[in-house]
């Protein structure tokens, strides 16, 4: 049977890599009449891992996980697991990551600044087949879908895929390439190919302009 079929109790997997971070939801979920917490994790793969043993309607994950990607999760479970439904929870700007995620499967982006309540509307919205954003991310979407998608002015990091993204974000943790690359499981070379394209769409000079703005980035992004 579905997990989906049968929902009086909705069962929650946390996906975040700070213990006190999983604690405190955990708490907050098990605090309602209507859920359960299914599982914890602290990667991606343990929550591919979890996710098999436990099954869940709903997993909250965040974006920054110290093995793994917050966005290749989401796509890595709605393939596995194309009826569980997901909400981010992440200190990342909406304006840069909300859309990716809601492209990669996400049904809901909250701030963690804020109140920590929002995960259980976030919760129970996307349980009953609504998306759950704030307003402005709301008003952009609404904007691309009624004007195309060239309507929303995107910031230069935007333009940016999933992919070089992660590059960008490694760069600016002070990362080298060979340890990029390790990461991502990816070839020096092909870590140096995207670091060029970013360079290119970011309109940066040479390679020590990228760190610095990375870095910047970062920094503002904490």
């Amino acid at each position: 049977m579905s997990v989906l079929q049968n929902h009086s109790v909705i069962r929650v997997l946390i996906v975040d890599d700070h213990a006190l971070v999983r604690n405190g939801l955990t708490a907050l979920v098990e605090s309602q009449a209507d859920m359960d917490i299914s599982g914890e994790a602290d990667s991606a793969a343990q929550a591919l891992a979890v996710l098999e043993q436990a099954p869940a309607h709903v997993a909250v994950v965040d974006l920054s996980l110290k093995v793994g990607n917050g966005i290749q999760l989401i796509k890595d479970l709605k393939h596995r697991h194309p009826e569980i439904r997901i909400v981010v929870s992440s200190m990342h700007e909406e304006t840069t990551y909300a859309e990716r995620a809601l492209q990669a499967g996400a049904m809901a982006y909250i701030h963690k600044r804020e109140d920590s309540h929002r995960i259980l509307d976030a919760i129970r919205s996307v349980m009953s087949g609504r998306i759950f954003v704030s307003e402005q991310i709301s008003n952009r979407l609404l904007t691309k879908a009624a004007r195309g998608p060239q309507a929303a002015e995107q910031t230069s990091v935007e333009l940016l895929t999933d992919r070089e993204l992660q590059v960008f974000e490694l760069i600016g943790q002070g990362f080298a390439t060979r340890t990029i690359a390790e990461q991502l499981h990816l070839s020096p070379k092909t870590v140096d190919t995207h670091r060029q394209k970013i360079r290119e769409k970011l309109n940066l000079e040479n390679a020590a302009a990228l760190s610095h703005f990375a870095t910047q980035w970062a920094m503002k992004d904490q």
